[in-house]
């Protein structure tokens, strides 16, 4: 059976609250791993990607293995249900968020995933790096369409707003993938965008070559995007997925190893003033 390792981060860059939730867990012979980035001000944001989250956990948590992608499908549109009641038990007028999930069967080897955002799901195999998820934004419809290139996305006026999100009004259309096989040596990289923005694609590959384990990978590349030192830092999380034994530096490699738990659990919004955020919201 392949080995699985996990490590997490989350931070709340500038912003006054931390809008961002994740989670990775085992389940028998399985991991899944999900992360949510919420949207909405006054700390909606929060509340949508908390409760996304723990819909997902139940559901994935509880499930019976193999995962299946219509599984997969389900439990998003259950995410989706359980915010949108938030937003009528609560009487907010806007709350939303993203997510990714990843499910990996190191018994079956075998992995599928869903999205719904510009959360992005990265796999990094043999030296390449792919972006799996295709985000559910303005400027990824430009890009697609043949308007602009992903250059001209970066600085373009409506680059955060997404035309897809846990929360919204019309129906809800999650991106599942079919079941993919896994190789010795596999990585995953779940992100929400106020990480993939800043760290950018070259970072990603270039510290994976060097970190030793998913903790240090992650610390990697969060050192390099706080040494940006952006003024309007959004959130930024990241979920790494380590598949088999033939990935790593050596173990004498001189980058160090952090602190962190190997296993994430579901993040608090940080309890601090309000942030109004215009972040995204979808058209």
């Amino acid at each position: 059976m392949l080995k699985i390792r996990v490590a997490a981060c989350s931070e709340r860059g500038q912003r006054a609250t931390n809008e961002d939730a994740l989670v990775a867990h085992e389940n028998g012979p399985g991991w899944y791993a999900v992360l949510a980035d919420g949207a909405g001000g006054h700390r909606n944001g929060a509340e949508a990607a908390r409760r996304a989250i723990h819909r997902m956990q139940l559901s994935l948590g509880d499930a019976t293995l193999p995962w299946r992608p219509e599984l997969l499908t389900d439990a998003v549109l259950a995410a989706h249900d359980d915010v949108r009641r938030g937003i009528d038990a609560a009487g907010r007028d806007r709350m939303h968020t993203t997510l990714v999930a990843l499910c990996v069967d190191a018994q079956r080897n075998f992995a599928l995933w869903t999205h719904v955002g510009d959360s992005r799901l990265y796999r990094l195999r043999r030296g390449g790096i792919d972006m799996v998820t295709n985000d559910d934004s303005v400027v990824q419809r430009l890009i697609d369409a043949g308007l602009i290139t992903p250059a001209q996305a970066e600085d373009h006026p409506h680059k955060n707003h997404l035309v897809a999100a846990l929360g919204i009004d019309d129906d809800l259309e999650p991106h599942t993938s079919r079941v993919e096989p896994l190789e010795d040596g596999d990585v995953f990289l779940l992100c929400s965008d106020g990480w993939w923005a800043t760290a950018g694609e070259t970072v990603i590959p270039d510290t994976l070559r060097l970190a030793p384990n998913p903790e240090a990978w992650l610390d990697a590349m969060r050192l390099a995007i706080e040494a940006r030192d952006l003024p309007n830092q959004d959130n930024f999380s990241a979920i790494a997925v380590w598949v088999g034994e033939s990935v790593g530096a050596p173990k004498d490699s001189e980058l160090p190893t952090v602190a962190r738990p190997a296993v994430a659990q579901e993040t608090a919004p940080v309890e601090d003033d309000d942030d109004e955020s215009t972040r995204r919201m979808p058209l």
